[in-house]
């Protein structure tokens, strides 16, 4: 019924182990829709990469109230540049990729001109009209970007998680430019990518608290809630290793994980509530990318927690993993409860455990380069796993 931008480029990143054409199509199918002028009513800026689009007579839903097609997010378009970046990685379809270039660099200028809205160095988000969305990261119900004590912020928001993608993007592009010969214009993004790297770990880290802020709000004070944004920090990579560990230790502590998997948010803030849509339930795909930074930076043992958490709810799904479920602890109740309007199936719900499998593998190709790392071994591959690679048919994904 919907094309969703941020869901269908995660989702294609999860899937990319098993189907790397399909991100391939996503950033094909979301660069025709890319952003060319600026109307308030959609949200649409140019460069901005889709929220959604509605189809037939579900048109008549869309947000904004301005057509079919919504452009509402703050993260999917650093999210475009992301996934092209790890296309390019991957190696297939090499020209196809390649031409999406331009696509990728509106999306940089979208960033720079539109993205950070008050020239802070930081993307912010806040809605042009009162029929978009109020939040417009991946938690984007009205109450779900909020403070420690339950006040809940005020726009414009720069989120935590946005940060490390657009971090994440800048360094991706940089790799094309050095593979294009380049150095100057890789010098130029990987210098910028450093230097948000310092300013976020400086202004987004609670030093007090011992964890990552979810956001900045209008006046720049830290929303200093304890939640699972903070995961995909590790997961971009944008984090400081010094702080690393204390952020993987929060994130399978009893305030954050539920034994099924990781809340949204902390049991211990001021507006948890374990049924809510972003306030204390459990996503699959937040769980998975978790667990990918947590594996990051060498938490294999925590990354396995969330994963076994995940899996094992799943059997009570009839192995079709939901959307979401409630953050209700295991110790109290033997089974996850559902949510109740939760979709299931739904794509990035069921692309989370392809990016177990890959984390498990330590699986991370070069291809242009004729280069595939893969450590699985026994400290990755958890007890119970059964496992086993060949070489043949690692030489035959390398060479074609």
């Amino acid at each position: 019924m919907t094309l969703f931008g941020r869901d269908s480029l995660l989702t294609s990143w999860m899937a990319m182990i098993v189907d790397s054409d399909l991100a391939l199509g996503t950033l094909q199918t979301l660069a025709r829709y890319q952003g060319t002028e600026v109307n308030p009513v959609t949200e649409e800026e140019p460069g901005r990469i889709l929220h959604e689009v509605r189809f037939g007579e579900s048109a008549e839903l869309s947000l904004g109230g301005g057509g079919r097609i919504y452009y509402g997010s703050v993260d999917a378009t650093p999210l475009f540049v992301m996934l092209l970046g790890e296309l390019q990685r991957w190696g297939n379809r090499r020209d196809e990729v390649d031409a999406l270039l331009p696509a990728a660099d509106r999306a940089l200028a979208w960033i720079d001109a539109f993205g950070d809205r008050d020239g802070d160095g930081y993307v912010e988000y806040q809605r042009t009209n009162d029929r978009g969305l109020e939040n417009q990261g991946w938690k984007d119900s009205h109450d779900s970007t909020r403070f420690a004590d339950g006040r809940l912020a005020t726009t414009p928001v720069a989120l935590c998680e946005v940060q490390g993608y657009v971090y994440a993007a800048l360094v991706a592009r940089s790799h094309f430019a050095t593979e294009a010969g380049d150095a100057t214009h890789a010098a130029h993004l990987q210098a910028r990518a450093l230097d948000l790297k310092e300013r976020f770990n400086r202004d987004f880290w609670l030093e007090e608290r011992g964890w990552l802020a979810m956001g900045l709000d209008r006046n720049k004070q830290p929303l200093d809630a304890l939640t699972s944004n903070m995961g995909h920090c590790l997961w971009t990579g944008i984090l400081d290793d010094d702080k690393a560990a204390i952020v993987a230790a929060h994130l399978v502590s009893d305030a954050m994980f539920s034994g099924w998997g990781i809340r949204t948010l902390a049991s211990s803030m001021t507006g948890f509530n374990p049924i809510s849509y972003h306030n204390g339930s459990v996503w699959p795909h937040d769980n998975a990318i978790c667990a990918a930074g947590l594996m990051r930076y060498g938490f294999v043992d925590e990354a396995h927690r969330v994963m076994h958490g995940i899996v094992d709810a799943a059997a009570y799904f009839g192995n079709r993993i939901p959307e979401l479920f409630a953050g209700l602890p295991r110790d109290q109740f033997s089974f996850p409860v559902s949510y109740p309007t939760s979709c299931s199936p739904q794509a990035w719900a069921a692309a989370s455990p392809l990016l177990f499998l890959r984390s498990m593998l330590r699986f991370d190709p070069e291809v242009r380069h004729s280069q595939l790392h893969l450590a699985p071994g026994r400290v990755c591959v958890p007890e119970g796993v059964r496992h086993r690679l060949r070489r043949d048919p690692v030489r035959r994904y390398l060479h074609g």
